[in-house]
């Protein structure tokens, strides 16, 4: 069986790693790639890297026909993505990439995003979509909200060492470092090459960042009381990868033994040897995360370190492994290639 596939939002970062994703996969088929500021033209124009692939021309959403489609993505900014959802065709099965829908509080959404949500019917049935912790409750679900690409990093490595209550919940620091894809594909003095390059710095100090707002939810969740985490990003001049961290208070063996128990079915967790850790030239391109333990010197501490690609297993490729599981697909169709290696 053949699903055919929408991307709203094709003209972005997440859009083309979608394309270039499904591109593959043997039971999908694009029928339509929506970016209104870019309608009308081919892919290839956009994304000269994807000139090979036989693909539909960028329009505008509306001009869209749904009625044959049955997966759409939608990678649109936040904010943009809740009120197109909001109407489209309740027959659809929905992929999110943005964060309009991770939060299932309306008021911490309101407080983390400065506005009341548009869309709060489609927001109450989002199911979050870290695949390997909500991988029932996505199985059957309508719309799926996919997490913050450093907000998923982050949760790769402590969600079960807190589950298992191995660690000191008011002693995690989460120091995280991240690509500049990250931020999208729009033009920021800030990122301009002669900004960023040769450099590195610490941004949304303090706790300013809006993906704490999706630790503060997961982490309490499991925990079933108030867990509030230290969390600073920086940004490093590097296209692709994330790399956390993290910082807890707990015996180092006891962590490592909980986190390798806890991911060693999972097709794309990968627990490396105690000590050592993992990198992002490791896993980019890829939809795999490694996660490595190393003693502290402080007796009773542990370092956790997680490494992700933000636009795969951060973004487009935990989204196509949560449509796979929509659709009825073997959870890593499309998504089992080898990391991009130097």
């Amino acid at each position: 069986m053949t699903h055919k596939i929408a991307i709203l939002g094709a003209s972005g970062y997440t859009g083309a790693e979608l394309v270039r994703l499904i591109a593959t996969h043997p039971t999908m088929e694009i029928a339509a790639l929506a970016a209104n500021s870019k309608a009308g033209l081919p892919m290839a124009k956009v994304f000269p890297h994807l000139r090979h692939l036989d693909l539909p021309e960028l329009v505008k959403i509306d001009q869209i026909d749904f009625a044959d489609i049955d997966l759409c993505f939608c990678a649109l900014p936040h904010a943009t993505s809740q009120e197109v959802i909001r109407d489209l065709p309740k027959h659809l099965k929905i992929v999110d990439l943005s964060a309009d829908f991770r939060l299932r509080d309306p008021q911490e959404y309101a407080r983390w995003y400065g506005g009341e949500h548009a869309a709060l019917g489609v927001q109450a049935e989002a199911v979050y979509g870290l695949t390997e912790f909500y991988r029932d409750d996505i199985r059957t679900a309508r719309v799926v909200a996919g997490t913050g690409c450093n907000a998923a990093t982050g949760q790769y490595a402590l969600r079960p060492l807190i589950a298992a209550g191995v660690i000191d919940l008011d002693e995690i620091i989460i120091d995280l470092k991240t690509g500049v894809s990250g931020a999208g594909r729009a033009l920021k003095e800030n990122l301009l090459h002669a900004e960023l390059s040769e450099g590195a710095h610490a941004y949304a100090a303090g706790g300013t960042h809006r993906h704490l707002a999706e630790f503060d939810q997961e982490f309490s969740l499991i925990a079933g009381r108030e867990v509030r985490v230290q969390f600073t990003p920086h940004l490093i001049p590097a296209n692709r990868g994330i790399l956390a961290t993290v910082y807890v208070k707990g015996d180092p063996d006891r962590v490592f033994d909980t986190l390798t128990r806890a991911y060693q079915d999972e097709p794309f967790m990968v627990t490396l040897p105690m000590g050592e850790l993992p990198s992002t030239r490791h896993i980019r391109g890829s939809n795999f995360c490694h996660v490595g333990v190393s003693a502290d010197r402080i007796e009773g501490r542990a370092i956790v370190v997680a490494a992700l690609d933000n636009l795969t297993k951060g973004s487009s490729g935990q989204a196509l492994q949560n449509a796979n599981i929509m659709l009825g697909e073997a959870e890593t169709t499309g998504l089992t290639h080898a990391p991009v290696f130097p």
